[in-house]
């Protein structure tokens, strides 16, 4: 039964939404601040909220029946019936309580006594980010289902993500920080566009209405493109007005598979062709974030 559950996890999807704090984290460590108990406590705050999203979005999806059989993913575990309804409502329940604890332990090691209002702050965004994960695919007014998940993706995975962990690290606020995190977003908003266009046929006729499935294929591989371009950008002016080292382009190393990568999509004509695409561009992310903080501390 436990290995259903690691399944369920979804592994793959990991490496991504770390892919914040460790831009994040680089960046404090640059203007010399950095706590290896904020950064572990962070890291495992934002791995069990992926964690939750992806245990909610096989119970939602699974629930309404969205997982069915022409969805052209792999197979979910409410979908095969490895993991009934209940055990998976367990399951999130445990997950929210878990990373919540670990969110608090977070904020106190941070914050401490001193910052009441920085730590009510940051608990608010705690419960925020749970709420997020669950409500993307459950209920009746799942926001994925409206169209709106690029939108949380990107507030949660990318500004939050970065923007909250540099400021965990220093307590201050510098509004350039904004530009990476709106990288990391647009990357990550780029992997969930990717699974809607896969998932555009099976998502329209359960009701699903993506935003993939809201504007079509054709403008969605135009949203793709100017998701993945608009990253670079960012990045590119933030290197730019920070500019001190040429090591600091060091980023654009990512973009070369990220740039295969929009080939493939621009000529994709069959949507289950995108599949492995998902575990590219993410695991491209990951690579960006690293080499992008490399880049300020050589």
């Amino acid at each position: 039964m436990f290995k259903h559950y690691i399944q369920a996890a979804r592994l793959r999807t990991l490496p991504l939404s770390v892919s914040g704090i460790i831009v994040g984290s680089f960046l404090a460590v640059s203007d010399n601040h950095f706590d290896w108990q904020i950064c572990v406590l962070a890291i495992f705050t934002t791995l069990g909220l992926q964690v939750l999203s992806n245990f909610a979005n096989d119970f939602g999806d699974g629930v309404k029946g969205t997982d069915n059989k022409d969805r052209v993913g792999p197979q979910r575990a409410l979908q095969s019936g490895v993991i009934t309804p209940r055990q998976m409502k367990t399951a999130i329940i445990i997950t929210s309580i878990v990373t919540l604890v670990i969110a608090m332990l977070l904020i106190y090691i941070s914050f401490g006594k001193e910052s009441f209002l920085y730590s009510l702050l940051f608990f608010g965004l705690g419960i925020a980010s749970v709420a997020a994960a669950i409500k993307y695919t459950v209920g009746k007014n799942a926001y994925g289902y409206s169209g709106l998940g690029d939108v949380f993706v990107f507030l949660f995975f990318g500004l939050l993500s970065v923007v909250g962990s540099y400021f965990l690290y220093t307590k201050q606020l510098n509004f350039t920080i904004f530009l990476p995190a709106a990288s990391v977003g647009m990357l990550s908003a780029g992997v969930l566009n990717l699974n809607n266009m896969r998932d555009q046929l099976s998502d329209a006729k359960s009701g699903k209405n993506t935003l993939v499935v809201k504007i079509g294929e054709e403008f969605a591989k135009y949203y793709h493109y100017y998701l993945i371009i608009a990253s670079f950008l960012c990045a590119l002016l933030f290197v730019t007005i920070q500019h001190s080292s040429p090591m600091q382009f060091l980023f654009m190393i990512a973009y070369i598979p990220i740039y295969k990568h929009l080939v493939v999509v621009l000529k994709n004509k069959n949507p289950q062709d995108l599949d492995p695409e998902l575990k590219k561009l993410a695991l491209s992310t990951f690579l960006f974030s690293i080499l992008f903080g490399i880049g300020f501390l050589i």
